[in-house]
């Protein structure tokens, strides 16, 4: 049983903080790019976005680059922690947010730039501060795309295979992930175990869809 559970704690925890960051992080630069116009702005947005459309194991390829002993941020990581950021549980957190944050980006940026800037400056103009506009303007009209974002992140993140191959690698507790696991288990056999975890991400990402009622949005657009 606790075979079974193992690779399952592992992914929701690693998906879990994936998504928070990947979340705060595909917000604010949702923000800012949402209310700013500059030379290049469309080359920034193409960059962000590129974790989206590169095959996941380019995007682990470049993190492993990015991250590894050879590379000064690699090095002060590791000299900061007494440890390497490579094949730890760090970084299959690292490799889940660079892939669900285009996800949190654009949902993001469409709820953002959707709101009339106007509500906003009428709050400016009344006396409210930066982050009561926020509260009290801009949240309550983004909430449904916050929702989807962060639902479509852990998703992502739960989800994810070939970047966390590349920068985490199977480390059974510390790394192994369910989608790793499931690979693992179908190699050497074991179609048992397969299945059972293959139904639980099934189930589990059907409960997430439905929660973020992406299927009923889908359903009244068509009528």
């Amino acid at each position: 049983m606790d075979m079974f559970w193992m690779p399952v704690w592992l992914s929701l925890k690693t998906s879990l903080l994936a998504s928070i960051l990947a979340f705060i992080l595909g917000s604010a630069a949702a923000r800012w790019m949402s209310r700013r116009s500059f030379a290049g702005k469309s080359i920034v947005e193409t960059v962000l976005m590129l974790p989206l459309v590169l095959p996941p194991t380019v995007v682990g390829f470049l993190l492993l680059v990015l991250l590894g002993r050879n590379s000064w941020i690699g090095a002060a990581v590791e000299w900061l922690f007494n440890k390497p950021v490579i094949f730890s549980w760090g970084a299959a957190v690292i490799a889940a947010i660079v892939v669900s944050f285009p996800l949190v980006y654009q949902s993001m940026r469409v709820g953002f730039e959707s709101i009339d800037a106007e509500l906003e400056d009428s709050a400016r103009s009344a006396g409210a501060g930066e982050w009561q506009v926020f509260r009290w303007i801009t949240f309550p009209l983004v909430r449904r795309a916050a929702l989807s974002a962060y639902i479509l992140a852990f998703a992502r993140g739960l989800g994810e295979f070939g970047a966390t191959w590349m920068v985490a690698g199977n480390i059974p507790g510390v790394t192994q992930t369910l989608p790793i696991a499931i690979y693992i288990a179908v190699g050497n056999g074991d179609s048992r175990l397969a299945w059972a975890w293959t139904g639980f991400m099934i189930l589990f990402s059907w409960l997430l869809l439905a929660a973020s009622g992406i299927g009923r949005k889908s359903e009244q657009k068509r009528k």
